[in-house]
């Protein structure tokens, strides 16, 4: 990593750093406007898990970017996460839409789960051959407060309920069946699977195919049902737990385009693009990393640290 010297002019206007976190938030400051002017707009990065709270700090540091430039339309969301609650995307996606036209997201590693649904909202996605996004699998806390993503526990108990009912089962499962299965984290987890697929439906034809005006091999109009029926099955392809196997499985770039038809902007065709994008990566998870920041938002303006 390349990194500019005061005697060159960087930071000028800011002052003078009095420690090493400083001077590292400096410059991953100055990171960040660099992209803010490579794709012209305002941006914003969050890292870790989408949880209760970090839809406030989000509200709260897109509402300080915009205050800052209202002429701004455009946002670009750098985003990493392993995934978490539908219910906090949903209210993390509004926000951005309340200030912003237009909203991209830029994927330099992964965004699994309920960070796909949220990459989903979006205008334009930017992925590289490395990017990953997952199967849209919200998660709920069990009993013992852990993370539960929704697709494999539902399936599972799906599965058993049908070995039960064909008398295929054990004693040991049946007694899994009986006191294994909390039935009302069972129906949250039902309502998260089927709110996630009722966004997709709703986001993908507003923004992502808003202008999809031809088929691609026949050049025939796009309507507003094709464009719905397009987002139906997307949903259900990513819902889709035999296809994908686990929650935290890695779908590519690749198989977003060739096997659900998504157009994925590939940052990597540009190498001062990519090299910018993964500069600005490696810092802000490397400093995640020493000061033990489980979740941070950052824009250009601030950096915090939310665990």
């Amino acid at each position: 990593m390349h990194l500019v010297s005061r005697a060159d002019g960087y930071m000028a206007d800011r002052p003078t750093p009095t420690n090493a976190n400083e001077y590292i938030e400096q410059q991953l400051d100055e990171l960040l406007k660099r992209i803010e002017q490579r794709f012209g707009g305002h941006a914003l990065t969050f890292s870790g898990p989408i949880v209760s709270g970090v839809d406030d700090h989000i509200r709260a540091s897109i509402e300080n970017r915009y205050s800052l430039d209202r002429n701004g339309e455009r946002l670009i969301v750098i985003l990493t996460t392993p995934g978490g609650y539908v219910e906090v995307a949903q209210r993390i996606v509004e926000t951005f839409r309340q200030f912003y036209d237009v909203v991209e997201f830029v994927v330099p590693n992964c965004a699994f789960s309920a960070g796909t649904i949220i990459v989903m909202s979006g205008d334009a996605i930017h992925m590289d051959y490395y990017s990953r996004l997952g199967p849209i699998d919200p998660q709920i806390e069990n009993r013992e407060g852990r993370l539960v993503p929704a697709l494999g526990y539902v399936k599972r108990y799906e599965q058993l309920v049908k070995d039960a009912r064909e008398g295929g089962i054990s004693q040991a499962e049946i007694q899994l069946l009986i006191s294994g299965f909390d039935q009302a984290v069972l129906y949250q987890l039902d309502q998260s699977r089927q709110l996630s697929i009722t966004l997709l439906e709703e986001w993908l034809p507003k923004y992502k195919f808003k202008n999809w005006i031809t088929t691609k091999t026949r050049g025939l109009p796009v309507t507003e049902e094709m464009r719905k029926a397009r987002a139906v099955q997307i949903a259900v392809e990513l819902n889709n737990t035999d296809k994908w196997h686990t929650h935290g499985r890695g779908i590519s770039r690749d198989v977003l385009e060739k096997d659900l038809g998504l157009v994925i902007d590939d940052f990597g065709l540009d190498s001062a693009t990519s090299r910018m994008i993964r500069d600005y990566h490696n810092l802000i998870s490397d400093y995640m990393g020493k000061l033990g920041h489980q979740c941070v938002v950052h824009t250009a303006q601030s950096y915090k640290p939310l665990g």
